[in-house]
Parts: structure tokens; C-alpha cells; sequence
């Protein structure tokens, strides 16, 4: 029997000569094993391994995981809809970034993710010199999820918070690196304790010989271009604000004048006697 490390998202099978193919569930696309799969590719093979049971996720239209439209390269489309046929357009990571629509929902190019922080929160107790838990990473992205070196912008440390950020210029990127949505991606499913590595590869960070256990990521995507969100959605939440000052002014000052009334009552009551 064989298996692929990098991907657990497969079916393997050996031939007569002793080598492995692997196919990806749900595409039936042969995986190189060697590198990360596409986040497109493993997404649509892990809504399809998970057809029939039962699973709690936040809609598509709030970046949850659905079953996207892969190009034969493995990226996302850039237009994604959902079997009700709502729509909308996404970056290279496969993020939201227009309005819904219907199918008739123009998407254009696919707009690239150029950079992503990635927010991490430790729970090992104390703090570790700035400089190791660089390097530690780095390795770690290198490593593990196969990231050149020349992507990593920056990581900075301040106990018990990591920065990391990512940056790749569609033009600097060659043809055999991974793409950082991939990198991200690993990651953050390593961190969730639901790795897309095989059963036997185990996320492990180590500092200075102690281990750094990550209980926490938030992950941002930057695109070269600006998301196309309409304004109706932010001045929908202005005028909820804006409707709830009101009140809460009106009602101050409607118990302000009630409470001169009753004081000016009692004072007249006062008086009469």
C-alpha cells in the first residue's frame, strides 16, 4: 500500500513496478505529492469526502467552506456559485470579494492575493527571544510547507502574539513555488487540529528546544485590487447607528425632562404648603 504525505485527501494505488499514483477525491486529479495541493483542489475534495454527514458551516456567502470551480491549473475560478445559483466573485484564495448575484454575474479576472498576515497566539507560558521564533518559522514555512524563504516579509513576536506576512508578486512567483493562499491554508488547518497532512505528520513547533503550542489564527488577505463591495451594506449599518444614538438621545433627555418636571412639581407642592 502507498499514501501521499502532503495530501490526506486521496486514494493511492500501487502498480506492478512499486510506484504510487494518488487521485484527489472528488476531482480524480493525479496529485504530485511531493508539494501542497491548491486550497481550490483540496476544498472541493473535502465537501465531496464529506457528502452525507453531518456538517455545521457558516454560508458561502461568509467565506465558509463550499465546493468551488477549479481551472485545469487547480486556481479558483473567479466567479463561484452555489447550487441555489447565487454568485460571486473571488480572489485567488477563494474569498468573497463583490456582492452576491445570480448567474448572470460578471467576474472578469482573477484577482491575485498578493499578501496575507496571519495573526498566531501561543500558549506556552513565557516568552521567547524575538529572533528564534523567527527563525522557527521560517523553517517551519520552509519546511513543512515547502515556502522559499523570500516570501516571508516579516514575522514579529510580542509574547504571546506572532505577526507573520506573506508577500508574492504574481511576477516574482515561478512556476514550481506554491502559491502563500496554499501555505496559508496548511497552516491554519495544522493549527485547527484538522491537518490536511497524512495521520503521521503532526504539526510541531520548537523554540530554542521548547515547544511552541499555537492555539489561535486569524488570517488576512490583501489583493493587488480593491474588493468590490457595494456601499449599501455599510450605510445600512451607518443609519442602524446612527437610528440608535437617536433614540438613546431622545430617551436622555426625555428622562431629563421628565425628572425637572417631577422636581418642579414637588417644589410647587412645597410652596402651597
Amino acid at each position: 500500500s502507498c499514501s501521499c504525505t502532503m495530501n490526506r485527501w486521496t486514494l493511492c494505488e500501487q502498480d506492478e513496478s512499486g510506484s504510487c499514483t494518488c487521485t484527489l477525491v472528488g476531482s480524480d486529479r493525479r496529485v504530485d505529492c511531493s508539494t501542497l495541493t491548491s486550497k481550490c483542489l483540496l476544498m472541493k475534495a473535502e465537501m465531496t469526502s464529506r457528502k452525507g454527514k453531518r456538517f455545521h458551516s457558516p454560508p458561502v456567502g461568509n467565506e465558509g467552506l463550499y465546493s468551488p470551480d477549479c481551472e485545469d491549473s487547480g486556481g479558483f475560478k473567479a466567479r463561484q456559485c452555489d447550487p441555489g445559483d447565487t454568485c460571486w466573485c473571488v480572489n485567488s484564495a477563494g474569498v468573497r470579494r463583490t456582492e452576491q448575484g445570480d448567474r448572470g454575474l460578471r467576474c472578469g479576472e482573477l484577482i491575485r492575493t498578493g499578501c496575507i498576515y496571519m495573526e498566531l497566539k501561543h500558549s506556552t507560558p513565557g516568552a521567547f527571544a524575538d529572533g528564534q521564533v523567527a527563525n522557527a518559522l521560517k523553517q517551519l514555512l520552509q519546511n513543512r510547507y515547502k515556502l522559499p524563504p523570500k516570501y516571508v516579509a516579516g514575522v514579529k513576536y510580542d509574547a504571546p502574539f506572532i505577526q507573520i506576512r506573506l508577500n508574492q508578486d504574481d511576477s516574482e512567483k515561478s512556476d514550481g513555488d506554491v502559491d502563500i493562499a496554499d501555505v496559508a491554508y496548511y497552516f491554519e488547518k495544522d493549527i485547527k487540529n484538522d491537518s490536511i497532512f497524512h495521520t503521521n505528520s503532526k504539526l510541531n513547533v520548537s523554540v530554542n528546544g521548547k515547544a511552541l503550542d499555537i492555539e489561535n489564527i486569524l488570517i488576512y488577505y490583501i489583493d493587488e485590487k480593491p474588493p468590490q463591495f457595494s456601499a449599501r451594506r455599510m450605510i445600512s449599518g451607518i443609519t442602524v447607528v446612527v437610528t440608535v444614538v437617536t433614540l438613546t438621545i431622545i430617551f436622555g433627555v426625555t428622562v431629563v425632562v421628565i425628572l425637572k418636571w417631577q422636581r418642579k412639581r414637588n417644589y410647587e407642592r412645597v410652596d402651597l404648603r
